[in-house]
């Protein structure tokens, strides 16, 4: 059994490691148009694998995509990604999504995750916080093939949906609760 120091140890290494897995990243992010590319390709590959995604997408007023989110973790943990809004076909502004936690995990991985926004509620939300802390603001449904199965538009009622999808990577479990989302560029 790991003593306090140890643990403190770790945990501070594995939140240090994925600062700078992110810093460098960010270093060497790519251009708007890479990023909404990306964001695109992201969304035809959930549409392609998610009949549920496609439908929830025709009814929504918006969706964040992001495309390629990078967690790592040892005790203490963190993910972070860029991402794009669009409403309709156009995008509508770039944002940033940073999760921490503490938990019985080890790994690294990388995901794509699209949330669907279906409010005016939600919408507001998003435009008149300082970030949007998932859990804390409007309702999110995160989509596993269960839940998805039994969805229907006249089941369609809370604010937003997410799905998580192209994992890849030695993480056993994967959760964007806690997770907040913070416009970068307009």
């Amino acid at each position: 059994m790991m003593n306090r120091r140890t643990l403190y140890l770790v945990g501070i290494f594995a939140i240090t490691a994925l600062v700078a897995a992110a810093m460098f990243n960010r270093a060497n992010a790519a251009t708007t148009e890479d990023l909404e590319r990306d964001a695109a390709q992201a969304l035809e590959l959930l549409y392609k694998n998610d009949p549920v995604a496609l439908q929830v997408s025709k009814r929504a007023k918006a969706v964040l995509v992001f495309p390629n989110v990078v967690k790592a973790g040892l005790i203490f943990g963190g993910a972070y990604g860029e991402g794009v809004l669009k409403k309709g076909s156009k995008v509508d502004g770039y944002f940033n999504s940073f999760t921490g936690s503490w938990g019985l995990q080890a790994g690294a991985q990388s995901y794509s995750y699209a949330v669907f926004l279906m409010t005016d509620e939600a919408m507001e939300y998003l435009d008149s916080s300082r970030g949007w802390e998932i859990g804390v603001g409007p309702t999110v449904v995160v989509m596993d093939e269960g839940a998805a199965k039994n969805l229907s538009t006249s089941t369609m009622k809370d604010a937003a949906y997410a799905f998580i999808f192209n994992q890849q990577g030695l993480m056993a479990g994967i959760s964007i609760e806690g997770t907040k989302i913070t416009r970068i560029k307009n």
